[in-house]
Order: C-alpha cells, then sequence, then structure tokens
C-alpha cells in the first residue's frame, strides 16, 4: 500500500502547473534569440507537422491536437526543456474550445433530448457510472491517483473533460493519457463498425475548408466570449471558467439566435495546437515511465467501457427501434468530437446521437467533481484501512 500511495504522490502536479503556467515563464516562450530555444521550438514545430500528417493518414480524428502533444510529449522526454506554454494563450485556447462546444448544442439537438429524455437519461446513468466504476477500479489499485482516475475514465469531449479535470487537482497529464488512449480506441471501433453497417454510397468524405470567408462581426464578437471566461475567472476564481463561462453562455446565445459562434479552421487549429503543446511539454520522464506501467491495465480498462457501451447500444436497438449504427455512436463513451465527425460522413440520426452525447457531457460537468472527490476519499479511506 505505500507504494500505491508513492506511486499516487508522484503523480501530482498543482506546484508545478502553477510554476509552470506563470506569467513569468513567458521570457521562455519569445527568447528565439536563444540558440538553444530556437532549436528547441522549431524541433517542437517540425514533429508538430510529422505527427499531425502521421495521424492523418490514420484518418483519426482530433489529429492536430492528438498529434502536438505527441510531438511535444518527444520533446519533453528528451530531457533539458524549457519549452513552456504562457498561461494567457491556453486560456483563451480553452475558450475558443468552448466556443466549439457551444456552437454544436444546437436547437435540433435540445429538442431530440426533451422528447426523448428518460431514455437518454438511462443511458447516460449507465455509462457514467460504468465509467467511474472502472475509474474507482484503477484508482484502488494504486495504477492512478484517485481524481485523475476518475477524469480520466469519464466519457465526454476528451478535451473539455482534460481541461476541467486540471481545474479540479487531477493530473492533466495523465487524465489526458486517458481520455486520448480511449479516442484512438473509439475510432477505430467506430470507423470499423460505421463501414460494416453503413453503405459505402452512404459514407461522405469530410474535409477542413481552410479558405471559408469569415464573418467578421460574428467572428470578434466570438473572440471577445472566448475571452470572457478569461476575464471574468480572474476576480470570481470558477473552476475551468475559461472553458466552461464561454460554453455555457455560448450555448444560449447561439441556441436562441442572438449570436452567430464564427470560428475559421486556423483559429481553432492554433487553440488545439496551444493545448497540445501546454499539455505535452508538461510531461516528465518519470510520468511517461508510469505511463508506460499503466498502459496495459488502462487499455483493459477502456476497451471494457466501449464493450460495455456497445452492449447498452444493442439494449437501445431493442428497446427504441433505434438503427444498430445509431445506437453505437450515442452510446460510445467519446470523445464526442470523435463521435460527430464519424456520425456525419455515415447515414445515421445525427441529433440522437448528438443528443445522447451532449447530455451525457453537461451531466458529467455537473456530477463529475462531486464523484472524483467522493470515490477520491473512499480509496484513500480503504488504503488507511489496509
Amino acid at each position: 500500500m505505500r507504494k500505491r500511495r508513492a506511486a499516487a504522490a508522484s503523480c501530482s502536479l498543482p506546484a508545478e502547473t502553477t510554476i509552470m503556467l506563470h506569467p513569468a515563464t513567458w521570457c521562455h516562450f519569445g527568447s528565439l534569440a536563444n540558440g538553444k530555444i530556437g532549436f528547441q521550438w522549431t524541433v517542437l514545430a517540425v514533429l508538430s507537422v510529422i505527427f499531425v500528417l502521421l495521424l492523418e493518414l490514420l484518418k483519426l480524428p482530433a489529429t492536430l491536437l492528438l498529434g502536438t502533444m505527441c510531438a511535444a510529449i518527444v520533446v519533453a522526454a528528451a530531457g533539458d526543456c524549457a519549452l513552456r506554454v504562457p498561461n494567457r494563450p491556453f486560456l483563451l485556447a480553452q475558450g475558443v474550445v468552448g466556443c466549439l462546444i457551444a456552437r454544436s448544442i444546437t436547437p435540433p439537438i435540445i429538442g431530440t433530448i426533451l422528447h426523448n429524455w428518460p431514455l437518454l437519461l438511462a443511458m447516460v446513468i449507465a455509462v457514467i457510472a460504468v465509467s467511474n466504476l472502472l475509474g474507482w477500479v484503477l484508482a484502488r489499485r494504486g495504477v492512478l491517483p484517485g481524481t485523475t482516475a476518475i477524469w480520466g475514465s469519464a466519457p465526454g469531449a476528451a478535451t473539455a473533460m482534460t481541461l476541467v479535470a486540471e481545474a479540479y487537482g487531477a493530473d492533466i497529464r495523465l487524465v489526458a493519457f486517458m481520455q486520448y488512449l480511449r479516442i484512438v480506441f473509439v475510432s477505430i471501433a467506430a470507423s470499423i463498425i460505421s463501414k460494416i453497417w453503413a453503405p459505402a454510397s452512404d459514407v461522405q468524405a469530410s474535409g477542413v475548408l481552410w479558405s471559408t470567408p469569415i464573418l467578421w462581426i460574428p467572428f470578434f464578437e466570438t473572440l471577445a466570449l472566448a475571452g470572457l471566461g478569461t476575464v471574468v475567472t480572474r476576480f470570481l476564481r470558477i473552476p475551468a471558467g475559461p472553458l466552461l463561462l464561454p460554453l455555457a453562455i455560448g450555448a444560449v446565445l447561439h441556441g436562441s439566435g442572438l449570436m452567430v459562434i464564427e470560428l475559421p479552421p486556423w483559429l481553432l487549429a492554433a487553440s488545439y495546437t496551444i493545448i497540445g503543446w501546454s499539455i505535452g511539454l508538461r510531461f516528465t520522464r518519470a510520468i511517461i515511465i508510469h505511463v508506460a506501467h499503466a498502459l496495459p491495465r488502462v487499455a483493459i480498462s477502456t476497451l471494457t467501457l466501449i464493450a460495455i457501451c456497445g452492449g447498452l447500444g444493442f439494449c437501445l436497438t431493442c428497446m427504441a427501434g433505434v438503427d444498430p449504427l445509431t445506437a453505437y455512436l450515442a452510446t460510445s463513451p467519446g470523445g464526442a468530437d470523435a463521435v460527430a465527425i464519424i456520425a456525419a460522413s455515415a447515414n445515421v440520426n445525427v441529433p440522437f446521437v448528438m443528443a445522447l452525447q451532449t447530455a451525457r457531457f453537461m451531466i458529467v460537468l455537473i456530477v463529475g467533481p462531486g464523484v472524483a472527490r467522493f470515490i477520491a476519499r473512499r480509496t484513500e479511506t480503504a488504503e488507511e484501512h489496509a
């Protein structure tokens, strides 16, 4: 038990994170005149491009965030890395992600949630219960610290879950490892299943239109909304405020037609790059070694969650007459962004899929902090009595 506590303690990072994101580290960000720093930034940029292109070839979603984070981990693991992402761009990038999620919460999705709320609520509770149980098992066995295991197992939008987890004291590096490992597994499984169940003629090619015209007034309104969370959080100390405030306000304004959220692809790319670098550069060799030791058990936990969610999708098909592919994507444990990309390219009931994914995401945001604290306390108590 002492070894487990020591391993858990070694993964905590509040003080380290505070140092890394302190404004004093901004000088490292801009000190390109220093040959060593400039060379490291160049290597990081080149590796980021290489990883993103490789992930694009594998047809995985969220390649910009995954690729930049992997590149940053490689640079950080090489040792003697002085690179750090400043706090303000990191917080603004969170606001952009909040606006992106807010834009996806449309009136048709809200209508679907309200129309099918008993069924959706039952499915959401079942998935959350299973994910929390698996997180508790990982924490109880000392694979990961309590809150980190719970947030890492939490279904939902992976980027949002990772950022919110840090605000509630979890290790953002390990949470990111769990969340994005699940994205890879879910994406592979969902892609295979969609090709089996969806006729080839129904599959649409999806790409990014980088040269789309910008609606400038909505664009500046969106930037103001993205920055609002950062400003308000400085005074009110709202956990995960830079992400959650733009998400909540944007969902209301966008859903009611009072605002158009304009997010050019290049802004999303920059935001994902900043978040990916910020998370990846925090990795150390000790954390990477811990991740390598935890990988088999975390992978088993992730595959178990995917299989159970597939079983829930089968139940949804039998009880509600939902087609199998729609049911599987709706109950898939996320990330919601990856599921949205796959659902948009297949002949499925997209509003139903996104309604369940959105409802689950919102409930996890509400109950997640309390559940994580409760399970962490119970795990600590059990270890003390052991």
